[in-house]
């Protein structure tokens, strides 16, 4: 039963992630692709701490790195590394739904 559950919430899951992706265009769309992974890599090389986590008084290792400023396609804020931080995914995805969520869209 356990597993059937399982199968159901991937299957949940994977249905909003593509709706997602229809609406907001993939991830390689929005340009999260070849480069942005090897600049993205790089910039944790030099930043391997979570920045939130650091300014909370907490070591984290990073695992994201986020635009400060929503890029919303915009693709010189995209690219403009002062835009960027290393965080951790708990933080990532808490300041993802508590700040980019909230702002409106141009």
């Amino acid at each position: 039963m356990a597993k059937l559950n399982h199968a159901r919430n991937q299957d949940r899951a994977r249905t909003r992630r593509q709706a997602a992706d229809r609406w907001r265009g993939s991830a390689c769309e929005r340009g999260y692709n070849r480069r942005w992974r090897t600049e993205a890599a790089a910039f944790r090389r030099r930043h391997p701490l979570c920045q939130l986590c650091l300014e909370a008084g907490r070591t984290q290792p990073s695992e994201v790195v986020d635009h400060r400023i929503p890029h919303r396609g915009d693709s010189i804020l995209f690219w403009d590394a002062g835009n960027w931080q290393a965080l951790c995914k708990r933080c990532h995805d808490r300041k993802t739904i508590t700040t980019d969520m909230r702002r409106p869209k141009p």
